[in-house]
C-alpha cells in the first residue's frame, strides 16, 4: 500500500474558492437596500495633541454640501449621503464595490473641546476637523497618590 501525502492547505484553498463562488452567486444579486445595515461607515483617524484634537474622516467622492457636521463639547456627529455618478446608456457598471447611500456616525471625543472654534477643511476626499480643547482640559493636572 502506498502512502499519499495529505495537503491540508490545498484542501482549504479549494473550500475557500468554493465558498467564494457560492457567496458571489447568492449575495451579489441582492442590493444593500435589501439588508438592514448602513450603506457604509466612513473611516476616521483621531489624534490628541496638546492644544487640540484632530479628526480626519474619509469621505471620497463627496461634495462639502452633502456633509452635515454637528459638534458638541464631547462628541462629533457626521451625517451625509454619497451619490453614485450619473450613468449614461453607453456606460453601465458591470460590477461595483463602491458604497453609496446615507451614513451617520457619532464619535466620542477623548476630552472636551470648544465647539464654537472648530476649523473644518475638506480636500482630496478627507475631511479634516481641528477641535481646540477647552482651557480646563489643556491645563488639567491630576494628582496621583501612591498607596
Amino acid at each position: 500500500m502506498a502512502l499519499v501525502h495529505f495537503n491540508t492547505w490545498s484542501n482549504a484553498d479549494s473550500l475557500q474558492h468554493y465558498l467564494n463562488r457560492l457567496l458571489d452567486d447568492v449575495v451579489t444579486p441582492l442590493s444593500v437596500e435589501d439588508w438592514d445595515i448602513p450603506s457604509f461607515v466612513p473611516g476616521i483617524e483621531l489624534y490628541d495633541n496638546a492644544d487640540a484634537i484632530v479628526l480626519n474622516i474619509e469621505l471620497p467622492g463627496m461634495q462639502p454640501d452633502d456633509i452635515d457636521i454637528e459638534v458638541t463639547a464631547e462628541t462629533v456627529s457626521i451625517k451625509g449621503t454619497r451619490q453614485p455618478e450619473h450613468q449614461s446608456e453607453d456606460k453601465k457598471a458591470m460590477r461595483s464595490e463602491f458604497r453609496y447611500g446615507s451614513f451617520s456616525r457619532l464619535i466620542k471625543l477623548p476630552s472636551r473641546v470648544k465647539n464654537v472654534d472648530v476649523i473644518a477643511d475638506y480636500r482630496d476626499g478627507i475631511l479634516h476637523l481641528t477641535l481646540p480643547k477647552t482651557d480646563a482640559e489643556k491645563n488639567r493636572v491630576v494628582k496621583v497618590s501612591v498607596a
